[in-house]
Formats: structure tokens, sequence, C-alpha cells
């Protein structure tokens, strides 16, 4: 008997524990697939955008350890608008953004100037992979100086790049796009290349056309609950001019989450294109932000 009721009470509690363990794997499969749909998009359109204010001030007044009054304040928005059905996926993001600089006794400087819109649409090939077509296009708002001599304008320089290619998405936020047979224009004023070549643009030119391959990439991903990356890496190689030089535009976005109006910004990209500089250019921004999200 007592034999009986310890088989029986071995038999009980190891299901028991079994059925614990299938309830916390069913559980956590639950959480991954919630997971998972939280990420996707349903068919038909989306649209999410954030617009961001950053300021900064540094005030000196008698400070014998020496510094400069400055104050400095960065608009921004990142919007994206995208559909989805069965068969089709096209998304679209556009990035804004300016910011200015001013230091006591210096004039004001730009901290920040660009306009990007880029837009990729793909249909449905197999598994995760899309037959695609891409555009690209960048500018800026207002004009740049170097030693006090005005180098460039808004729309000047503009690029455009556009062409087929195949798209491997995994989800939303993780795609890749190889475009083998890819055009890209660049448009420059023609009283910036009256002396000599601009941007790439040759000396009395307003235009310059290459054709080439580009990748572009695009990962974002939840680093913890309030901390967002997004890295946006675009490459070009031309054919018709020294192909092994690849252009790399790479951009490191990170938001820090306060609360739903605040957050602390960071913003890096560095771009080599040796037809404008024979060196990487680089920008940051950094600060604690005013967001908006619509």
């Amino acid at each position: 008997m007592k034999k009986g009721i310890l088989l029986a009470t071995l038999f009980f509690g190891i299901n028991g524990v079994f059925a614990q363990m299938n309830e916390k794997e069913l559980l956590k499969k639950t959480e991954e697939v919630i997971s998972n749909i939280k990420d996707e998009k349903p068919n038909g359109w989306v649209k999410k955008g954030v617009f961001t204010f950053l300021a900064n001030e540094a005030t000196f007044n008698n400070w014998l350890a020496g510094g400069q009054s400055s104050i400095s304040g960065n608009i921004g928005v990142n919007y994206d608008f995208n559909y989805k059905s069965n068969t089709w996926t096209w998304d679209n993001k556009l990035i804004a953004g300016y910011g200015l600089t001013k230091i006591k006794y210096q004039d004001k400087q730009k901290s920040d100037d660009r306009l990007q819109f880029s837009s990729l649409l793909g249909k449905k090939a197999s598994g995760e992979w899309y037959y695609s077509a891409f555009f690209n296009f960048k500018t800026q708002f207002d004009s740049g100086f170097e030693s006090g001599i005005k180098t460039s304008h808004m729309f000047s320089p503009a690029y455009f790049q556009f062409g087929p290619g195949m798209l491997w998405k995994k989800r939303d936020n993780l795609k890749i796009n190889i475009a083998p047979a890819t055009s890209k224009i660049i448009i420059v004023d023609s009283q910036f290349t009256q002396n000599g070549s601009s941007f790439g643009v040759l000396q009395g030119q307003s235009s310059r056309y290459e054709f080439g391959a580009a990748i572009n990439t695009y990962y974002k991903f939840k680093l913890m609950d309030n901390i967002t990356v997004e890295n946006i890496l675009n490459l070009y190689s031309n054919y018709l001019d020294v192909p092994q030089n690849i252009d790399v535009d790479y951009t490191l976005n990170i938001n820090m989450k306060i609360n739903k109006f605040l957050s602390t910004n960071f913003a890096f990209q560095t771009i080599y294109d040796d037809n404008a500089f024979a060196g990487f250019q680089t920008r940051q921004v950094i600060g604690l932000g005013l967001n908006y999200t619509f």
C-alpha cells in the first residue's frame, strides 16, 4: 500500500513538473510570437514619424579657467510611410535635420543640414527575397561656407541614386537591398565649378552621371526597453571610374527614451566619397531632446 502511494506521488509529481515546463515553454513561445507580431506591420499603409528638438547652452562670465559662451539648437524629422501586402512591400523614409551654433564674438555656423528621402519597392520572389527597385535622394537646406567662401547651397549638391535589384527582407527592421545596375546623378550649380571641380562634377559642368553597384542595408533594434538603435549603411561602386574606391555613407541613430516627450539622442554619420573629399567626413550630434511622435 505504501509503495502504491509512493509511486502515485512520484507519478503525479513528475507529471506536474513536466506540465509546468510545458506551460513555461508555451508561455515563452507565445511571448515570442506576440513580440514578432508587434515588430511586423499589418497589411496596408503604416505611417509613423518623430520630430526632435535638441538645445545646448554654455555661459561664462568672469570665468578664470576660460571658456566662451555659446548656444546651439537642432531640429530633426524622421518619418516612415510604408505599405505591405502578401506580395508587395514598399518602404519610404524621410530624414530632415537642421541646426545652428552661435559662439560669442563669432558668426553663427551650421551644425546640421540634411534632407534625405529613400524609397524601396519589392515584389515577392521566394521566401525572404523580393525583386526590387530603389530610389535615394539627398541634398541640403542652406548654404555652406569654407574660409568665408560660399561652396554650396540648397539643391547644390543634390544626389540621386536609382536602379533595379534584389531585396532580402527578414523583417521590417532588418533588410538588405543589392542593386548591381545602379545609376547615380550628382547636380551642382555651375557657379561652384567655374574654377575647378566640385563634389565630383568637372569644371564648367553642372552634373555628373555614374553607373555602378549599390548595397543598402537597414537594421533597427532595441538595445533595452527604452533604448533604440538604428543603423543605415549605403555602399556604392562606380563601374566607370575607379570601381575599387567604394563610396560609404553610414548613419547611426540612438534614442534613449526618458519619458513620452523627453529623450537623449545621439546621431553619428560618416561619409567617404573620394570625388568630393579625399578622406572621411563625419558628423556627430548629441543632446537632450524634446520629442513629438506623429
